[in-house]
């Protein structure tokens, strides 16, 4: 699904750029930046790491620019010890969006004009082996002073257990979960009641591939997508809280002259939409279903691996694909979009040898068997 643009680069750990203790000391009145969080992190495991995804923004209330130089991260229960990760330099760049639409290629877009907020997307990484603090703190250092706050947990919501939205081999995970430059979901914000939401956090575009391609044949034939019309299912038990259908399939297409079969609103992007509520204030999400597919209705209970629909290509989508999230709202875009671990699947690794995964969540790119269908999708 298409959304607005924002941005982030993975954990890394760099040298100090040389700032004095008598710099840091030089300004006699704190510094007039706020801090914050809007929605804490909560750590999944993927790839035999432990991650973190999250935006921390900066907010410059003084009359005049602040010239941002390092970003770290600390364990905040320890008040002593190394930062767990720090940026700066291009690798701070790589983590800014500024709110008055500076561009990204900006040099100057650590120099922060007053009354700016920058949204640095953040993404802190862990070995296997290291312990996941249970609170972070941030640090900002300046070019001549320094301020420490926005205190996040570091497992804010639960992390579920779920069966895989589809079955068979192979998936791939267009732009699931990560941190690149170029990730439409990790970027894309949407305002709904005048808040401001990344609902696709950890959303994932699945599309089926065969020797290495989306399709056979005609580009602009649905039909001759792989993707299309493959089972959906539910992911947990629960009830399902919205079932949309009735939208139209798009004609499929290169991006560049897409057009949807109807106009696009916030009511109809996601296309022929399935919102099943997980429990504990989760809801899977399902979007661009296939019309006439749905074999549920709002209110009907469903169990977990239970068949719920088929691909499809409807609303904001140039290609059939499942676009899959777990959120904090049944109300479709308006929630935050939260982390969760499959239960199990394989993946395809280099040598193109297929290895088993258990309770991980599937990053951006990956090649994903999901197994065998058991019967009930027909």
């Amino acid at each position: 699904m298409k959304r607005i643009l924002l941005l982030v680069a993975p954990l890394y750990v760099t040298a100090s750029l040389g700032i004095s203790a008598s710099a840091l000391a030089a300004s006699p009145f704190p510094l007039r930046m706020e801090l914050r969080v809007p929605f804490d992190p909560t750590a999944f495991p993927s790839a035999g790491r432990t991650f973190m995804m999250y935006e921390l923004y900066l907010a410059n209330f003084s009359g005049s620019t602040i010239d941002l130089r390092r970003i770290e991260v600390l364990d905040a229960d320890q008040r002593a010890g190394q930062p767990v990760a720090s940026f700066e330099g291009e690798q701070l760049d790589a983590l800014l969006q500024s709110s008055d639409a500076k561009s990204t290629e900006d040099p100057n877009l650590r120099r922060v004009k007053p009354n700016e907020t920058l949204v640095v997307f953040m993404q802190v990484a862990f070995d296997a082996q290291t312990r996941v603090p249970n609170r972070l703190r941030h640090r900002v250092i300046t070019g001549d002073s320094s301020l420490e706050g926005a205190i996040v947990d570091t497992h804010h919501t639960e992390l579920k257990v779920l069966v895989p939205p589809l079955r068979g081999s192979a998936w791939h995970a267009s732009d699931g979960p990560s941190n690149d430059r170029v990730n439409h979901h990790r970027r894309g914000g949407f305002m709904v009641d005048g808040r401001l939401s990344i609902s696709g956090r950890y959303a994932t575009d699945w599309f089926l591939i065969k020797d290495g391609a989306l399709q056979k044949g005609d580009t602009r034939d649905r039909q001759s997508y792989y993707s299309y019309g493959q089972p959906v299912f539910a992911v947990g038990s629960g009830t399902i809280v919205t079932a949309r259908d009735g939208l139209p399939d798009n004609v499929p297409g290169p991006v560049e002259t897409f057009q949807p079969a109807i106009p696009k609103s916030l009511q109809t992007i996601t296309g022929n939409t399935i919102v099943l509520d997980l429990g504990r204030g989760q809801y899977a999400s399902y979007f661009h279903l296939q019309p006439g597919s749905l074999r549920v209705k709002t209110g009907d209970y469903v169990h977990s691996g239970d068949p719920l629909a088929r691909v499809g290509v409807s609303g904001d989508s140039n290609v059939p694909h499942l676009h899959f999230e777990i959120t904090t709202s049944p109300n479709t875009l308006a929630g935050e979009g939260v982390p969760y671990v499959i239960e199990q699947y394989r993946v395809k690794s280099a040598g193109d040898i297929w290895q088993t995964v258990t309770h991980e969540l599937p990053m951006r790119d990956v090649l994903v068997d999901f197994g065998p269908a058991d019967g009930n999708a027909n």
